[in-house]
């Protein structure tokens, strides 16, 4: 994706179901949790760029020992921050005694982040400041172990102000209104509720306090209280939680918007954000790592026992496309094939826009992560190009001359890497007009490749702003000297907000709706603007299950070709010579291309949720009344 926006967060939980004794036996390692811990992260490195952290949890250890241990970091590399302090620390504390480091009962006692159940967390911030007080994991401190709760996740509520009011009537008193914190405190009071119904229970059958305890947390009903506090959550989520005396849990939401994957076998459970992670960690082929469906939560009890099942009921399935396209790596097989498939399903329309002019056409793709998507182009091209030679082939006389044969199997698309991003250069300038300067010179370009007058097209993830494009990647393009650069998006227009975890918050920040509005005001229709306002406001305090998205009718009188049009109009800077078109995936080709994960709200606003339709309206108000705000 050329322009820059947030990413995504991501999970890893890990539960050892053996003796730490087996690991050290089996593997040679007595950190042998920790290690994969550390692999889990590594490998979803790009989930995190604001932070990350860790959590640990020791089962049974005694009164007086410290048995969850937390380490977070917004260090410029975090996760390198985390684990080299806490192996620095194993290092000082066994001084090199290679006994005490194999001595698992003496690790567990004196030795931080030794524990069999351990969760991380890589954060990207899509909401307050990036200072460590926004890392996760969270904790929820109580002298009952019980009552001791660890959570970290990938998610964002759109009814944080809700849960807030009912925290509030409810008797608590919040610190904050985050949905982090709110997500915390309403676990947390379920949780406590079912201490109370517990500890009343056996407190009447006549067991001291100390036995109760124990019952306490060898009945505890996980999947019963989350149930419970995710009853009236309007989001998208993946969490992950450990409650101190040793039961754990990942939970997804009912829509199954945010990822999340698991493997299980007799030695571990472990659950991530990406498959392949767990692939790569524990050397298991795909099929044997299970999605967790929409609306299900994996329990590990203390006792190993693993339960799976729905905490809600799942709704339709809207699993977010932004993952396939670009956020996940594209080493999971599946996403892989899928951003071929884009690639492919952009063919027909390019060859229309350049009138099947393979010849004087040059192919390229910006940035890298485009790449796969750009195979699948290149595949459909030369696959258009062999139908091409046989038909001319079959229309050969019989004596025909090598030279025109030789000129018909040349025929292929002309594939060239024109653009290079220098990734030593990095835009910390903040003033504008010196910043905008040192932009355009952030990719370098391959000079000599495009002859002049030729058709560049150039593959992108996706347009969402289009900053880097009209500030950088045009112009430098435009130096080549193509007649007409054609920029092809692999995803299709975004139109409306992300309120589910990705940063894109403010209807302004499109250029798919600023070209609307744009096409809006030149045909003098203003008062749809107006009209679309008014019918927002009108439901700005309704209950959000009655909320419409308005938003769509300041689209609706356009085709998506009249709005990419005015997209190139607006993307194109001036004194450049080249004729610039734009050239977005449909939804249907989008819908063929994911087959099972067609959340598409930023391109269609049918939001899986209420209340992303509040949000929706509530940006466009913001966009009204010049309020330059997230709308949640």
């Amino acid at each position: 994706m050329s322009d820059a926006i947030k990413h995504e967060c991501g999970i890893a939980f890990l539960r050892l179901l053996r003796p730490q004794e087996y690991y050290l036996s089996k593997y040679g390692t007595s950190t042998y949790g920790l290690n994969k811990m550390y692999l889990l992260m590594e490998k979803q490195h790009n989930r995190g760029q604001d932070g990350a952290g860790i959590a640990s949890l020791k089962l049974g250890l005694e009164p007086g020992k410290r048995y969850i241990d937390r380490y977070r970091s917004n260090d410029a590399n975090p996760i390198k921050d985390i684990f080299g302090s806490i192996y620095q620390e194993i290092d000082e504390k066994t001084q090199g005694n290679s006994a005490r480091l194999r001595d698992i009962e003496w690790l567990k006692q004196n030795v931080a982040y030794t524990g069999e159940v351990l969760m991380g967390h890589l954060r990207y911030g899509t909401f307050g400041k990036n200072d460590i007080n926004n890392v996760h994991p969270f904790i929820r401190h109580n002298n009952w172990m019980t009552r001791n709760l660890v959570l970290s996740g990938n998610f964002n509520l759109t009814n944080v102000n809700e849960l807030f009011d009912n925290l509030v009537s409810i008797g608590q008193h919040p610190i904050e209104t985050t949905d982090t914190v709110t997500v915390m405190e309403k676990i947390g009071h379920f949780l406590d509720r079912e201490n109370e119904e517990l500890y009343k229970k056996y407190k009447e059958q006549g067991y001291s306090k100390k036995e109760i305890s124990g019952l306490i947390a060898s009945e505890l009903d996980v999947l019963k209280l989350i149930t419970r506090s995710a009853k009236y959550w309007d989001g998208g989520y993946t969490i992950s939680g450990m409650i101190g005396h040793g039961d754990s849990f990942v939970m997804r939401d009912p829509a199954g918007i945010r990822p999340a994957y698991y493997y299980q076998d007799d030695e571990i459970v472990v659950a991530t954000s990406e498959r392949p992670v767990i692939q790569t960690a524990f050397n298991v082929p795909a099929e044997r790592v299970k999605e967790i469906e929409p609306g299900y939560i994996l329990i590990v009890k203390r006792n190993g026992d693993v339960i799976y099942e729905p905490f809600q009921k799942p709704t339709e399935r809207k699993a977010c496309s932004f993952e396939r396209i670009y956020f996940s790596r594209g080493t999971d097989n599946e996403i892989y094939q899928e951003r071929k498939n884009l690639g492919k399903a952009l063919a027909e329309p390019i060859l229309k826009t350049i009138n099947h002019d393979l010849e004087n056409t040059v192919f390229s793709y910006i940035p890298n992560t485009a790449s796969v998507a750009f195979n699948g182009l290149v595949e459909a091209m030369n696959n258009f190009c062999d139908k091409v030679k046989v038909e001319k082939i079959k229309g050969l006389e019989n004596n025909a001359d090598e030279k025109e044969l030789k000129k018909i199997m040349a025929l292929r698309p002309r594939v060239e890497q024109v653009a290079v991003k220098d990734a030593k250069m990095r835009t910390f300038i903040t003033q504008d007009n010196q910043r905008d300067d040192l932009v355009a010179h952030v990719y370098d370009v391959t000079y000599g490749v495009v002859k002049q007058d030729d058709i560049l097209v150039v593959l992108d993830d996706s347009i969402v702003r289009g900053t880097t494009l009209k500030q950088s990647i045009l112009r430098i393009l435009d130096r080549l000297g193509p007649q007409r650069i054609v920029v092809a998006s692999s995803a299709p227009q975004i139109r409306y907000p992300d309120c589910y975890g990705i940063d894109m918050a403010k209807l302004s920040d499109f250029v798919a709706f600023r070209a609307a509005i744009a096409l809006l005001k030149e045909k003098n229709m203003h008062h749809v603007l107006h009209e679309v306002y008014r019918k927002c406001k009108s439901q700005e305090n309704a209950p959000k299950e009655e909320v419409i998205n308005h938003v769509k009718e300041i689209y609706d009188p356009f085709t998506p070709e009249q709005i990419s049009e005015k997209i190139a109009e607006l993307l194109t800077p001036a004194n450049i010579k080249a004729e610039v078109q734009v050239i977005y995936q449909g939804i249907e080709t989008l819908h063929d291309a994911l087959l099972y994960n067609s959340g598409d709200w930023y391109f269609t606003g049918d939001y899986p949720t209420p209340g992303g339709n509040r949000v929706v309206n509530k940006s466009f108000i913001n966009y009204i009344e010049g309020k330059n705000e997230r709308a949640y």
